[in-house]
């Protein structure tokens, strides 16, 4: 295959995110994961922990071992639910809000050196792009076509 095709553009991009983000939360003693995670929970209320998987996107085991080591980090507690006895809300501690924000600047100095460079014309397209793919795989319009 000579021209590239869209998965190998979409995977080594975001590879290379994720490998600059990684570096960039080891100068701060954390991993993208961990900053990932600060930044989808909400620093005022907290999140239910039932609700973090689905928002970032992941796996219950996958969450479970990050949110492991948050807490032994000292990043979050865990509090009951008071709407769900089974459930807990995960809370920031005073030291997970400041890697939070520490999370936070990271991701805003991203978008704004993205959007110096590319103009908003070429990001609609991108946005759109990228929700349309989205869409393609969370409707079933890829492979179950051909199944039938």
């Amino acid at each position: 295959m000579k021209e590239k095709t869209i998965d190998y553009i979409l995977r080594t991009t975001w590879l290379a995110v994720q490998k600059m983000y990684n570096e960039e939360a080891a100068k701060f003693e954390s991993t993208m994961a961990t900053g990932f995670t600060l930044l989808s929970i909400d620093p005022e209320k907290g999140t239910p922990s039932t609700a973090l998987g689905p928002k970032m996107g992941m796996e219950a085991t996958s969450l479970s071992r990050i949110l492991k080591t948050m807490e032994a980090k000292g990043l979050i507690e865990r509090h009951p639910n008071p709407e769900d006895g089974r459930g807990v809300i995960i809370r920031l501690t005073e030291f997970g809000l400041e890697k939070r924000a520490n999370s936070k600047e990271k991701v805003l100095i991203f978008n704004e050196t993205i959007r110096k460079n590319i103009s908003e014309e070429k990001l609609n397209h991108f946005y759109e792009v990228s929700d349309l793919i989205s869409d393609m795989i969370s409707n079933k319009k890829i492979y179950d076509q051909n199944d039938k």
